[in-house]
């Protein structure tokens, strides 16, 4: 359960620092307006957003049992942060949240991190697409700049409250944000090694403000961002807040866990590494902890920050740390600059992101799926969209070993990691 940022150190070089360096800034350029946009999108502080990436990248990079893995607030949380939130308020997602740290903590202690291949893969397709629907459906009022004074949190409800508030569309909001999307495209296909998130958003942002269009930014809803980072604190502890909190820990905990090693897998046959999965779910538990003493959201291991890391040359966990202390430089250099990013064009990169959540590129092979891997996708899909994350995984979970054990004597399929 060694670190892996340990074992690299002990042959590193200058030309390894300058290409972890260089990676480090580029993740962080894709990173910053990732972690704000994740943050509103979990009705939190976009500061919270940064909070997370600064300390939860900070210690699963210095933890962590991968090469490569970048960590901070990913897509995969917005809808649990987002009902923890709204039934417990902000101080119940920090306790949730260091609970979850906790139980993955002790996970990583008792060598949890195999059981990954346990976990029915149509179970953990079915959520991350349900997770792409809500993601989607909850940025629509800001992408389209539609002014709805209660939005509801529930699915089913909130379409209805979508399609009444129609009228009101503003024009230029829903051009940044298709402008923001046209462009983070253009950057990925003809500069794919270029920071194009950070670019996209800056330069939309920059063009609402520069033609004087009737946009909001981060600042006009929230307020200007801090420069700093906030002292630690614990959340308010009681043995009633511990067990109304308990579902939601293990629901954080469950998805840092997969998710983190996910990434992890991925990042293995980017770069033909093995990860440490003991060590990184250990990594996953202290970020967790770490972020909620900051007053920071549920972190994990991110796919495609981690990837980005790859491409643009990142070969050591010090990619990780100079992430990290990057986007803590932006935060106290120029907050007031990040505050001026607009609303529609963050909205525009999560639809993006929601959109690649889903891997389109995959449906035609979900389709060819057995009939009953196919309906405990969908099944775990529709629990996640109109019920909630608890009852999808525990439902598709179960199933899932049902069907493992009904089908115990024929060969077992291979995993097939998702590239997300």
């Amino acid at each position: 359960m060694t670190p892996k940022l340990l074992t690299t150190l002990k042959t590193y070089t200058w030309p390894l620092f300058a290409a972890d360096v260089f990676a480090g800034v580029t993740v962080a350029m894709v990173a910053l307006p990732l972690s704000l946009a994740i943050a509103i999108a979990s009705g939190a502080d976009p500061a919270n957003g940064l909070v997370t990436a600064i300390v939860a990248g900070l210690l699963i990079s210095l933890l962590g049992g991968s090469r490569v893995q970048i960590g901070g607030p990913t897509g995969a949380f917005i809808v649990v942060v987002y009902g923890v939130i709204a039934q417990h308020g902000y101080d119940g997602l920090v306790l949730a949240t260091l609970m979850a740290g906790i139980i993955l903590l002790i996970a990583g202690t008792l060598r949890a991190g195999n059981l990954i291949q346990f976990i029915p893969e149509a179970v953990v397709n079915g959520f991350t697409m349900g997770i792409a629907v809500i993601i989607a459906t909850s940025q629509l009022k800001d992408l389209l700049g539609l002014e709805i004074a209660n939005l509801p949190a529930d699915f089913l409800h909130k379409l209805p409250a979508l399609w009444d508030a129609r009228a009101t569309l503003n024009p230029a909001a829903l051009g940044i944000g298709l402008a923001t999307i046209g462009l983070i495209v253009l950057f990925r296909r003809l500069a794919p090694k270029w920071p194009g998130l950070i670019v996209a958003v800056g330069l939309t942002s920059a063009a609402a403000i520069g033609f004087g269009w009737p946009v909001e930014s981060i600042a006009d809803r929230f307020g200007a961002l801090p420069d700093h980072l906030p002292m630690p604190r614990f959340p308010d502890i009681s043995l009633a807040r511990l067990q109304e909190l308990l579902p939601s820990a293990f629901v954080i905990a469950f998805l840092a866990g997969v998710e983190s090693l996910l990434s992890a897998m991925v990042a293995d046959r980017m770069i033909a590494g093995q990860h440490r999965p003991n060590a990184e779910l250990i990594a996953q538990g202290a970020a967790n902890v770490g972020s909620s003493l900051f007053g920071g959201l549920p972190a994990t291991g991110a796919i495609a920050r981690t990837a980005t890391n790859v491409k643009a040359g990142g070969k050591t966990p010090v990619a990780g740390i100079v992430h990290a202390v990057t986007i803590l430089l932006v935060m106290m250099l120029a907050a007031p600059l990040a505050g001026k990013l607009a609303l529609p064009a963050l909205a525009g990169l999560l639809m993006l992101t929601a959109w690649n959540m889903s891997e389109p590129h995959k449906w035609r092979e979900h389709a060819l799926l057995p009939l009953e891997d196919r309906g405990l996708l969908l099944l775990t899909l529709v629990l996640t969209v109109v019920a909630d994350l608890t009852v999808a995984i525990g439902v598709g979970v179960g199933l899932g070993l049902a069907l493992r054990l009904r089908r115990r004597n024929a060969p077992p399929a291979g995993w097939d990691t998702p590239e997300r």
